[in-house]
């Protein structure tokens, strides 16, 4: 009962997401608050009905129930409860419905708390969310039902992919989402605002809060999927430059140019087309990258399998809200007013810059992930590969030009500023940056001067951000009272900032240091052997067979010798008999300079198996960056002033003024 619950549940919200567009719309255009009001109550009902039959496809997985055929080819009686539930997301049609909350959320958010808007460009607001909601929900009960019946019924149903039962994959797709579909706000923002024809500093400060929240969400949920494909996928990496992977990297580098350009809007009301088409181009990757990830063209561990019928729908949506988006963007942003102007050496500029390079970099990583699809096209059905070393040898040099930027963007004075004054400002931490670069390359060798280069990069990023600090603090200049009143009076701008940016550098080490200095073997062992790697001495003490719930494993137990002493790791070689499928539980020796990694792999006749060892120097900064950079986020969020909004006038200064 609770699949037709769920159907019914669906089919309500769809027709309530054509309300919403259409009632909301309309009611805008005759400036109807009668209408309009209506619009906001089909907002909150068709969340409401969403919110049934997300619930409705959990409590088949929880349940068992082999009736519903999704339940059946995604669970299995022996799964963990925690993994059932994941389930519900695990999937295509489960991942398209929680796609459809999460979008329903953000509506409902919308019309709660965006009553201080203008009311009419709040309901086409609403209405170009309720034109995405019924695209959406159309694709899920057209073409991607979550409700079809099994008749009869199996006793037992074909389990969730092996490699998505872990806790990463539980946070790790909702984050995503968050961030993916949090852009569908900024994009609203843009087109409601290009219908009419109005972008100020209000504009700016309510669209911020939006961006921040998307971008936070997606920075975390790309952060756990590369953690998750590090510990999980047993091939010692974090970064694979996966086409679904680059899914996210897109949006994430597009969404950090359009909160930069947004805050410059906000602050000196210039760069308005230029934000207005960054979210645009923001939301329309988030959609790319839904196409890629269902649309079958994809052989990868992150995609979904699914039929080329439903990417050709979700394609057709990709380039009709995206075309229609870009075509009333050249029909009404040139009529708007440019903003204010500034110098060319002036923070304003030094956005500007770093934004033309993160949209270069994302054009970089578009053309490296599209082309292998598109080559076949053009060449009477050959095949091309574009993998690591392209993106390294482009993406790369790219990367390092935005980080140089980054530091000195915060401590760039508005519409004007000096190049002396900037260099006496940022002297110390372009000290540290060429100190660090000629230790590294010392310690390093000439050969390691790149990888010199990036550490220092790091420092100087980090040092760059403790400097926003420092100055606000006026450390060293005032007594220890007035320092003390300084730091709890700082602005949540600047810790924002700070954390940030401090955060980027902590990451830039963290990858520099586990791309150059990574160190690995390839050896057999047995019981008893013991090989001396990496300043350690690892010895194989046990390899046996032991029963999971739902999978049966080779473990190895191995002691390590060395380095912070004595300790114990386990490595899994696991097979699930429902799927007849296999993963490897690599062993994770974390410290703060870098981590040892080991995986066992298949065993010989004489008992003994392949064992792979990894030493992956200062890798646990890359995450740690990445919790910084979200931190940030977070903590920007909280600032008070993108809670209150923009003072806007009354309605009918608005109404005598038109």
């Amino acid at each position: 009962m609770s699949a037709e619950i769920g159907q019914f549940a669906l089919i309500l919200a769809f027709v309530l997401a054509l309300v919403q567009s259409v009632v909301t719309m309309w009611g805008a255009h005759r400036r109807d608050d009668a209408l309009m009001a209506l619009g906001r109550m089909a907002t909150l009902l068709q969340l409401f009905f969403v919110v049934i039959a997300f619930g409705a496809i959990a409590w088949g997985y929880a349940t068992l129930d082999f009736s519903v055929e999704l339940v059946a080819r995604h669970s299995h009686t022996t799964q963990p409860l925690a993994y059932r539930l994941a389930a519900t997301w695990g999937s295509h049609e489960g991942s398209m419905v929680l796609w459809i909350l999460i979008l329903a959320l953000h509506g409902g958010a919308l019309a709660v708390f965006g009553r201080p808007l203008r009311t009419t460009f709040l309901s086409r607001v609403l209405g170009i969310q309720g034109l995405l909601g019924a695209a959406f929900l159309g694709f899920s009960l057209f073409t991607s039902n979550p409700f079809l019946r099994l008749s009869p019924a199996p006793l037992e149903g074909t389990e969730l992919n092996p490699l998505l039962q872990d806790p990463g994959l539980i946070s790790h797709p909702p984050l995503l989402y968050l961030g993916y579909v949090g852009f569908s706000v900024a994009f609203a923002f843009a087109l409601a605002a290009l219908i009419e024809g109005r972008v100020d500093a209000a504009w700016a400060r309510w669209v911020r809060p939006w961006v921040l929240f998307a971008w936070t969400s997606l920075t975390v949920g790309i952060a756990l999927g590369s953690h998750w494909a590090y510990y999980e996928l047993g091939w010692g990496g974090w970064w694979f430059w996966d086409p679904v992977e680059n899914a996210s990297l897109m949006p994430w580098l597009m969404g950090t140019a359009l909160l930069h350009s947004a805050l410059v809007l906000e602050k000196r009301g210039a760069l308005i087309s230029w934000t207005l088409l960054l979210s645009i181009l923001t939301f329309s990757l988030s959609l790319i990258g839904t196409f890629l990830v269902r649309s079958g063209i994809l052989n990868s561990v992150h995609a979904f399998a699914v039929d080329s019928a439903r990417g050709a729908y979700v394609l057709a949506f990709c380039v009709l809200a995206t075309g229609s988006a870009l075509a009333l963007y050249a029909w009404r942003a040139p009529a708007m007013r440019t903003g204010a102007v500034f110098g060319p050496i002036s923070r304003e500029a030094g956005i500007t810059l770093n934004n033309l390079v993160l949209v270069v970099a994302t054009a970089t990583v578009f053309l490296g992930t599209f082309y292998p699809l598109l080559y076949p096209l053009i060449s009477n059905g050959g095949t091309i590969t574009v993998g690591p070393p392209f993106f390294n040898l482009i993406f790369l040099p790219l990367f390092a030009i935005l980080l140089t930027l980054v530091g000195f963007g915060p401590l760039l004075h508005w519409k004007r500023d000096a190049v002396k004054a900037i260099l006496v400002r940022l002297r110390w931490p372009l000290g540290l940056f060429v100190i660090a670069l000629l230790v590294g390359t010392f310690a390093f060798g000439l050969g390691k001067t790149l990888a010199a280069f990036g550490i220092a990069l790091g420092v100087w990023l980090i040092a760059a951000g403790g400097l926003l600090l420092v100055r606000r603090w006026g450390l060293g200049s005032k007594s220890a009272a007035a320092n003390w009143s300084l730091v709890r009076t700082t602005p949540v701008a600047i810790w924002a900032v700070a954390l940030a940016h401090t955060g980027l550098g902590v990451t830039c080490v963290g990858v520099t240091a586990m791309g150059g200095f990574e160190a690995s073997k390839v050896l057999r062992m047995g019981p008893g052997d013991q090989v001396e790697f990496a300043g350690r001495t690892v010895i194989l003490d046990s390899l046996g067979e032991v029963a999971g719930p739902n999978y049966q494993a080779d473990r190895g137990v191995f002691r390590i010798v060395g380095g912070r002493g004595p300790r114990q790791l386990i490595s899994e070689r696991r097979f699930y008999p429902s799927s007849q499928s296999q993963t490897i539980e690599a062993a994770i020796g974390p410290s703060l300079v870098g981590n040892l990694y080991i995986s066992v792999g298949e065993r010989d006749q004489a008992g003994k198996a392949v064992i792979r060892m990894w030493n992956h120097p200062f890798v646990g900064w890359i995450w740690g960056g990445a919790i910084l950079m979200a931190l940030g986020g977070l903590i920007s969020l909280s600032d008070r002033r993108l809670r209150l909004g923009a003072p806007q006038p009354s309605r009918k200064t608005v109404e005598a003024a038109a």
